[in-house]
């Protein structure tokens, strides 16, 4: 399983995912599932994944292949929509490929796609197996994927479109950490991106682990201070 997050906010974007895609006993296996494709001063588009990892890693590949060989790609369509028009079918077509192969296999998939494209604002999309998809708006800013519950009630309390990029990247961290602490099928280390509106171009994936003395302090400050504020919540009784 996995966990991502993408928030589309007024002065930009902002992502988390993690990195683990198998947990057990005997194996935990990562592999990064935060993907970016460029061309800087045009367009920059985020490709955040879940699901099963032979699907998602096929649907990389293809997108890699239609900017060589094809016609019509991420890289030179004119919108955001037509991105995610584009990766929605390729999703079909890769599960349409594969679902019979394997009974009792899941091979379903489900991408976040977000970024901005010259001539247009940084737009969010929430694209789905069946290859259609939706859209974040300034009343829904925010999109997960992946094992999402657990990481769901601090993003419906703090995060609104006016909230700031380093706030929202806050906010993101803690949905992964209460997400880290109540299912091991979610694992560090974390990608992580902050993209500033019209900037268009790739900020770079920053890799947070346990060592990394910033989220560490984070974690710590909020296991700490919910447990102070429970503490001091009045006797129910």
């Amino acid at each position: 399983m996995t966990y991502c997050v993408a928030l589309k906010l007024k002065e930009g974007v902002v992502l988390c995912s993690d990195s683990r895609t198998n947990a057990g006993v005997d194996h935990i296996a990562s592999f990064r599932k935060l993907h970016v494709f460029e061309i800087p001063g045009d367009r920059v588009v985020f490709l955040q994944s879940a699901g099963n990892l032979a699907s998602t890693q096929s649907v990389i590949n293809l997108l890699q292949h239609a900017i060589l060989h094809e016609e019509r790609h991420v890289l030179n369509v004119s919108s955001m929509f037509e991105v995610a028009e584009l990766i929605g079918r390729m999703i079909r077509q890769v599960i349409n490929r594969d679902q019979g192969q394997n009974q009792g296999v899941d091979f379903s998939c489900n991408i976040l796609v977000s970024g901005q494209i010259k001539g247009e604002e940084h737009r969010l999309f929430h694209v789905y197996p069946q290859g259609n998809f939706i859209e974040a708006t300034e009343d829904t800013p925010y999109f997960q994927i992946g094992e999402s519950k657990y990481g769901k009630p601090i993003l419906d309390r703090i995060v609104d479109y006016n909230t700031g990029l380093s706030r929202g990247m806050q906010c993101a961290l803690i949905s992964m950490d209460s997400t880290l602490r109540s299912n091991l099928s979610v694992g560090m280390p974390l990608d992580t991106i902050i993209y500033p509106a019209d900037s268009l171009s790739d900020p770079g994936i920053r890799r947070l682990d346990d060592t990394n003395e910033s989220l560490m302090k984070l974690r710590l400050a909020w296991s700490e201070g919910i447990r102070d504020l429970f503490n001091g919540l009045p006797e129910y009784f």
